[in-house]
């Protein structure tokens, strides 16, 4: 698979599909592209699908130094430049929503549409003792060997890496990201914000985030965590479709977004 030169990363990605329109998929931490394997086939069908993998997840090696969002939304706006070459529609989960949320910020003259998958535009939207769980990480948990494993098979750094990955991600998302709510009120394109209904995530903080939006679109899906897109992924990957292809929504009794006079 090809790789290329992205802000100073040296980054792995994957590209399928010869649609018009072209959708890149964001990981979320802790795993990489190849966690959005399921969501391929009917997204190739439709779109070119581009899924790179950020800095020492997935096939991509680790760069010196602590993870930013900051830093890694720099890396997605050269990989859009670069090889999406125009304006994509950003699919992101967790992480990868955070990341999409600050290149819609900073560049949306590349960015079409955005989905967010549990994600927060600020650290202090973790539900409490997210924090903590964080800061207290233990790279060798039995929960995390769905994603350590994986790690060890892929990493072109090996699996005696994983702790150092590890705890960068956790610190990462103890002091970030750092959005405003007028960032959020700033993106003009279409935004799908999506959680489980026992996510990470405080339902205040998402909804906060769906409100600020100009052009949002709300949904939370019963009965999961945030591995919604394990445990839902069909019904997950129906609101996507139906978001990607859809125009502006035909509200019958709009409220938030009825027109003004």
């Amino acid at each position: 698979m090809p790789e290329i030169e992205c802000a100073g990363v040296r980054t792995w990605y994957d590209e399928q599909g010869e649609g018009a329109e072209t959708v890149v998929l964001l990981h979320g931490g802790l795993m990489g592209g190849e966690s959005w394997t399921p969501a391929r086939p009917a997204l190739t069908a439709t779109y070119r699908v581009l899924v790179p993998d950020r800095r020492g997840h997935g096939r991509t090696a680790d760069v010196d130094g602590p993870y930013t969002y900051e830093a890694m939304a720099e890396e997605t706006i050269a990989f859009l430049e670069q090889v999406a070459g125009g304006p994509a529609h950003l699919v992101g989960y967790s992480d990868g929503g955070c990341v999409s949320l600050l290149v819609a910020r900073d560049r949306p003259d590349l960015v079409r549409t955005v989905v967010t998958i549990g994600s927060n535009y600020h650290w202090q939207g973790l539900v409490p003792g997210m924090l903590d769980a964080m800061s207290g990480l233990d790279p060798a948990a039995p929960e995390l060997a769905s994603l350590r494993e994986p790690y060890a098979a892929q990493s072109p750094d090996g699996a005696d890496h994983w702790p150092v990955v590890a705890a960068k991600v956790a610190e990462m998302g103890r002091t970030g990201p750092t959005m405003a709510l007028d960032d959020i009120r700033s993106l003009t394109m279409p935004v799908l914000v999506m959680a489980g209904d026992d996510d990470i995530v405080s339902h205040g903080h998402t909804v906060e985030l769906f409100e600020a939006l100009p052009q949002g679109q709300l949904a939370i899906v019963p009965g999961t965590s945030h591995a919604v897109p394990a445990e839902k992924p069909e019904l997950l990957l129906s609101l996507i479709m139906d978001f990607l292809a859809g125009g502006p929504p035909e509200r019958m009794i709009p409220i938030r977004f009825a027109p003004s006079h």
